[in-house]
């Protein structure tokens, strides 16, 4: 029977989205053949801990479902196990990567539901964050799982018979599907509305500072139009999905299924407080051109409490300035992913370490000059915004130096995670959660 992880990451109390998780859970082994592991990665402390551990403790029992609740003490004790059994000659550099202290890490959260869905014998991992809802229609929870187990891991030709439209290469009949995704509606994805209400033509510079430099002001453009919009507001009708190589734009790491034959070999970066982090294994296994499943079961999208405090919002738009500098080093990456497409995955239909390192090696001594010129933009727009905003553009000012620094680090520091995650899956895969933590329902 099919063994899949149903992973939430969390830093703040959710019990209510750790019950819809329950109830998807549920869904899942109800209507396939499946065998689920909800795992919740939890780094709040004290009375939010107990929030979530209560949540926990009172799900109902059902057969064939599994919770795990891993606080900050027993990921530390598992991650630092797993570093050690890899065999790394600095197993704290590692579990650094994996598991900074007083540190928001987008792709080290979900590196981390990685190496514990290997411990946990699983195949693919179904990804969920604690700031949204599913769609409800007609009293029914629209579950994205219902796609996602249609056709994650099978071959295409067979996931084919579960979609509503293929637009499958009829070579690509054998070629599994590593990739399930729907998208979102609600608020954006990313917390810059506020810049848009505020000043259109200034969010528009703003979001342009995204889009490879050597794009047409056109296509930048048109980049801006579609950026963190999801799929905007269209409520949900009746099921509908494509197969075939997906559109990066279309797919979102808040609404995904990943087969372990992209995830176990290329981990995300482990930036700090840098959102967008986490999307570099999509653009692998897309830029490979590997079969895909797009569907419309999109979440719904909300801000929580906290991004409307004044510490919040300082957080919030620091991580998207840092999310801006770490293109100067990913694009460089992605674009040569786009070079090598199938040269990327081998005979197995396993995406390849090696040639993807290659790439992020040579990112290391990128010019910097794209990031000043990034710094200078956000500087004038920022404090053209004033308000709050001219505090935002003070503390850029003054971190400069330190944020060109720690873009350059952060690409050095995903090269070494790289370089050490085949042997860290292969030490959690062999070990196990053990007696970590496992919470049955009920």
């Amino acid at each position: 029977m099919q063994r899949v992880c149903l992973a939430l990451p969390t830093m703040r109390p959710c019990p209510e989205t750790i019950v819809e998780l329950a109830e998807e859970a549920a869904y899942a082994v109800a209507n396939f053949e499946v065998e689920v592991h909800l795992v919740v990665l939890d780094t709040t402390e004290g009375a939010e801990f107990a929030r979530n551990a209560d949540a926990v403790a009172t799900l109902p029992s059902v057969p064939g479902v599994t919770v795990h609740h891993l606080g900050n003490e027993a990921q530390r004790a598992f991650f630092l196990r797993v570093a050690r059994d890899s065999g790394s000659a600095d197993p704290e550099l590692l579990l650094e990567l994996m598991l900074p202290e007083n540190a928001v890490a987008y792709g080290s959260c979900v590196n981390r539901l990685f190496l514990a869905a290997a411990a946990l014998g699983c195949t693919s991992t179904h990804l969920r964050n604690d700031d949204a809802d599913f769609q409800v229609v007609d009293g029914r929870k629209m579950f994205s799982i219902h796609h996602e187990l249609l056709s994650i891991g099978k071959p295409a030709g067979e996931a084919a018979a579960g979609v509503t439209r293929s637009e499958l290469d009829p070579a690509d009949a054998d070629t599994p599907v590593l990739l399930v995704s729907g998208a979102f509606i609600g608020e954006l994805c990313v917390d810059i509305s506020e810049i848009r209400e505020l000043d259109p033509d200034i969010y528009r510079e703003v979001v342009r500072l995204w889009a490879p430099p050597v794009w047409s002001d056109e296509e930048k453009d048109a980049m801006v139009e579609l950026s963190f919009k999801g799929a905007g507001t269209a409520a949900f009708t009746t099921d509908e999905s494509v197969l075939g190589v997906p559109d990066i734009w279309d797919v979102y790491m808040c609404n995904v299924a990943m087969d372990h034959r992209g995830y176990e070999v290329l981990p995300l970066l482990p930036s700090t407080e840098t959102i967008g982090s986490d999307y570099a294994l999509h653009h692998a296994m897309i830029h490979a051109r590997m079969p895909g499943v797009v569907h419309n079961r999109h979440i719904v999208n909300y801000y929580t409490p906290e991004r409307r405090t004044d510490a919040g919002f300082a957080a919030y738009q620091m991580r998207f300035v840092k999310f801006l500098l770490s293109m100067l080093y990913l694009y460089p990456v992605y674009g040569g992913m786009i070079d090598l497409g199938r040269d990327m995955i081998d005979e197995n239909a396993t995406l390849r370490a090696e040639p993807i390192l290659d790439l992020v090696r040579g990112s290391f001594d990128w010019d910097r000059t794209g990031n000043e010129h990034c710094l200078d933009v956000l500087d004038r727009c920022y404090r053209k915004l004033g308000g709050r905003y001219t505090g935002i553009a003070d503390t850029v000012a003054e971190r400069r130096k330190q944020l060109l620094d720690e873009a350059q680090a952060d690409a050095e520091r995903w090269a070494v995670l790289i370089e050490n995650w085949a042997p860290m899956v292969a030490a959690a895969r062999a070990k196990g959660l053990g007696d970590v933590v496992e919470v049955p329902a009920g």
